[in-house]
């Protein structure tokens, strides 16, 4: 049994699972279900023991919670932490939860910080779970507001934490909206990149750089919360 798996069978049979302390690019262009890949890893996770804490920067931590019940997705929230960036900045003032903590907005990367290494400690430290994902949807939000260097330091910190923990960590970039040479100044800190890519009214999905070759080209399609693959290249 692989340390961490996506729960995408086909993936994770290409590239054997994934090693604890990996760090993961996941890049794909708008309309593509990058989101719904990413809460289907979340929901895998969970259902594998795993805590996951995420940190959103484009929909409410409510929301988000609420998209789980609607696809009747049961998700045992003692695993669940959000950091949610987003509620704050039309709310004003918001009330935090045991699974819900609130930063002020996307630019304050000092208060995101901080709220992910309480989750850290609350999961690793205090309630000892071993095998632990940290989501960041998405770096492309904080890089509106933030220069790549300040956002490189940022990761920077996390990303040896995901390390030395085992843990895993996943953060979402658009592609196409970045030059290209901050995705690579980005880039230098990961262990690897979930690929996503859209032909002909089809979308794709690879994985490079976390086995010894990328993997093929598999086609894949959401259905509700469910993500299949159809086919490859």
């Amino acid at each position: 049994m692989s340390d961490y798996i996506l729960g995408i069978k086909e993936l994770d049979n290409a590239i054997g699972g994934i090693k604890k302390g990996s760090n993961i690019m996941l890049i794909g262009p708008p309309m593509s279900g990058k989101e719904v890949i990413l809460y289907y890893i979340m929901y895998q996770g969970v259902k594998n023991d795993n805590a996951i804490i995420t940190v959103t920067t484009r929909e409410s931590a409510t929301h988000i919670l609420e998209w789980f019940k609607e696809h009747e997705l049961d998700m045992p929230l003692s695993r669940v932490g959000m950091v949610d960036c987003v509620t704050k900045t039309f709310v004003g003032t918001v009330v935090e939860s045991e699974n819900i903590k609130i930063a002020s907005s996307p630019v304050d990367l000092t208060g995101i910080g901080v709220k992910i290494s309480q989750f850290l400690e609350e999961y690793f430290m205090k309630k000892n779970i071993r095998k632990v994902q940290l989501h960041i949807n998405s770096l492309s939000t904080i890089l509106m507001y933030s220069n790549i260097q300040t956002v490189f330091r940022f990761l920077h910190v996390f990303t040896g934490r995901i390390k030395a923990m085992g843990a895993m960590g996943i953060y979402v970039i658009e592609s196409g909206m970045h030059d290209e040479q901050a995705i690579a100044t980005l880039k230098q800190l990961l262990d690897g990149v979930i690929e996503i890519k859209s032909e002909d009214d089809k979308n794709f999905i690879r994985i490079v750089g976390l086995s010894t070759k990328p993997t093929p080209w598999f086609e894949y399609e959401i259905e509700g919360a469910n993500v299949r693959i159809v086919g490859r290249k």
